[in-house]
């Protein structure tokens, strides 16, 4: 039924664009008249910064702002997450809007009247908290489209169901979370989704730009973890041993050439990152176990499934063929699917994001390698992510901090361009809307 209704959208795409209401101007407006309150949550956010399933004074922000717009507000969805529910005065479809919350175990390094000074234990070391991909952007956005829309209640047709996603960049080691928790708790249900947006800041794209790519945007992301054992001993008695630190590094060496060997790459790229290595506690032992840890990307089922029994392959049989054995578990702790934009539903909104941005400013970009949980509702219905430029005009992107760094900034002037968007993306899919 989903794609039928996508293909009509695209069938009466011109014939509906001349005769919708054009709110963009009104929207604008309003985006105008709160910018300065949207900045100042994204402050008080970003110097308050929560990490994945412990976001909770982040959700009372958000709930009670919900609240006072009389927004149906329900809380501790997933754990920590927040969904608010703003039903128009007349019918129409159900349109979800998604921000996370989370951020992440960063020692901030920004000289900000709002930086973070958060610190916490992370996997048993002590570390900074520190809003490092934007989130409290996101969080900030929505709580003000939230505002924007709740204030336009009677020209709404439909329903717009807002999102506050915890634990985005994973839930904590031995609990469930993100977005594939929230769908498991029924998020897409009562009342029913029909579509859903999501945007993402981009600290190396300039403030003003719209950035997009239909179909599989961001790549499916798998961590991996192979503990090799062998038989200890005395270094300076190698060949009393099956030395694990050895066979690590012929299988590390190995699993380079699944991408280089093995993957069609004319078709879709691929990674197999090995980041994390632990073998040994001495110069002159030898030890008896070593484990690594990875991270997989990849565009496409049929690719993930070669490159995930490749590496069993590889590190099995090398270990064997060395005496030593080598256990996989992949994925090991984390999984995320492919993020893949509706290609018909891009197709028919690109328009919207072309008004809010102009059409210079929207650019169709390659998909990236980088992974997002908001895959797990694209599986259940369809979906457009994309990405909103926060880096200051005229600067060079080399020069700024990357995202999940200690340097990384986001613009407050990038908010307005990412309000606009979803606004603007709510008021045009209705327009298009058929049941």
């Amino acid at each position: 039924m989903k794609k039928v209704v996508l293909i009509a959208l695209l069938l009466c795409f011109k014939i509906t664009t001349a005769q919708k209401s054009n709110y963009s101007e009104l929207i604008a407006k309003k985006a105008i008249q709160i910018e300065q309150k949207v900045i100042a949550w994204r402050h008080d956010i970003h110097q308050n910064p929560e990490l994945g399933n412990r976001e909770v004074r982040t959700a009372a922000l958000i709930a009670k702002h919900l609240q006072s717009l009389g927004i149906e507000v329900k809380t501790g969805v997933a754990i920590t997450g927040v969904v608010g529910i703003l039903k128009g005065d007349k019918p129409g479809p159900v349109i979800a809007l998604r921000a996370d919350m989370d951020a992440l175990p960063v020692i901030e390094n920004n000289d900000l009247p709002f930086a973070s000074k958060v610190k916490t234990t992370y996997n048993g070391k002590e570390t900074g908290v520190m809003h490092a991909c934007g989130h409290d952007g996101h969080v900030a956005i929505l709580m003000g489209v939230a505002e924007i829309l709740s204030g336009m209640k009677k020209e709404l047709k439909g329903t717009v169901k807002f999102i506050f996603q915890p634990a985005e960049e994973g839930a904590p080691v031995g609990e469930e979370g993100g977005a594939e928790l929230m769908v498991k708790e029924g998020v897409l249900q009562n009342p029913k989704v029909d579509v859903i947006f999501g945007l993402h800041l981009s600290a190396g794209t300039e403030v003003g730009k719209i950035n997009y790519h239909p179909g599989g945007t961001m790549a499916s992301s798998a961590d991996v973890k192979i503990t090799v054992k062998g038989k200890p001993a005395h270094g300076a008695y190698p060949w009393q041993s099956v030395d694990p630190i050895v066979v690590s590094a012929q299988i590390i060496n190995s699993l380079q050439t699944i991408v280089s060997r093995n993957v069609q790459l004319t078709h879709n790229p691929a990674v197999v990152t090995i980041g994390s290595i632990h073998g040994g506690n001495r110069h002159n032992i030898i030890s008896e176990e070593v484990e690594m840890l990875g991270t997989i990307r990849t565009f496409s089922k049929d690719d993930e499934e070669l490159i995930f029994e490749r590496i069993r392959q590889i590190a099995i049989k090398t270990a064997e063929a060395a005496g030593a054995t080598a256990e996989v578990k992949l994925p090991y702790s984390s999984y995320n699917p492919v993020t893949f934009n509706d290609i018909a539903l891009t197709e028919a909104m690109l328009p919207s994001l072309q008004k809010t941005a102009g059409k210079a400013n929207v650019n169709l970009v390659p998909a990236v390698t980088g992974a997002e949980d908001f895959s797990f509702y694209q599986e259940k219905v369809p979906g457009l992510y994309f990405f909103v430029g926060g880096m200051k005009k005229g600067q060079d992107p080399d020069t700024v901090g990357p995202h999940h760094t200690p340097q990384f900034l986001i613009e407050d002037t990038a908010f307005l361009t990412g309000m606009n968007a979803l606004c603007n993306l709510v008021f045009d899919y209705i327009d298009l809307y058929k049941k």
